[in-house]
């Protein structure tokens, strides 16, 4: 796995001031009320960790070295449990149906193969479980075409980060469907991204 040591250094104090602005208390909404055993699928540096209040045990995944000793280094932030992976989201080596909740927040916009991604996340909630999300997606128009354009060279300077995703479509065509979901612009016009996705799916029956 290809290590993203600038990025890395660099992601929390990036992201300081929109996770004080929105983005915390947004993360603190998606996972404080998650019970039982909850995946967080490509953890980055473990910002969600300290809004975890209600589960019995945090599995993290984050493939990257240098995003994971973050991670490993914010594991004091929470009180509850956490295993550490460096599996990627599209091989998740846990069992069929071992997860109350998986969280994925900005991470569909990495993952090399969404479509392999969200059938594992699928296979490893139990019946009943939640895929919860914050992701930003693809803009409209003029700013869609944009991110269109610029894509590969976001990506090749933010660890794969692609502006350009279509998650909430990427999410129902995987067989889940939405019980509550928002997409809202909280960052101003100039913004190569700036559509956000929050919310909480569950797999369609077969």
């Amino acid at each position: 796995m290809r290590t993203h040591r600038v990025f890395a250094a660099v992601y929390d104090r990036t992201n300081a001031s929109a996770e004080r602005a929105f983005i915390g208390q947004r993360r603190a909404h998606l996972v404080g009320g998650l019970t039982g055993v909850v995946l967080d699928v490509g953890a980055g540096t473990g910002a969600n960790f300290p809004h975890y209040r209600a589960a019995d045990r945090i599995v993290a995944t984050e493939p990257d070295p240098a995003m994971r000793a973050k991670l490993v280094a914010k594991l004091k932030t929470t009180s509850i449990p956490v295993d550490v992976s460096e599996a990627t989201a599209e091989s998740l080596p846990f069992d069929t149906a071992s997860f109350d909740a998986v969280v994925c927040t900005f991470v569909l916009c990495t993952v090399t193969d969404p479509a392999a991604a969200l059938a594992e996340i699928r296979r490893v909630l139990r019946p009943g479980g939640k895929l919860v999300v914050l992701e930003h997606v693809r803009g409209e128009n003029r700013l869609g075409r944009w991110q269109d354009r610029l894509a590969p060279l976001w990506a090749a300077f933010t660890a794969n980060c692609r502006p350009n995703r279509h998650t909430r479509q990427a999410i129902e065509e995987a067989g889940f469907d939405f019980d509550e979901v928002e997409e809202f612009t909280p960052l101003p016009k100039w913004a190569l991204i700036r559509t956000m996705l929050q919310g909480s799916a569950q797999p369609r029956p077969a």
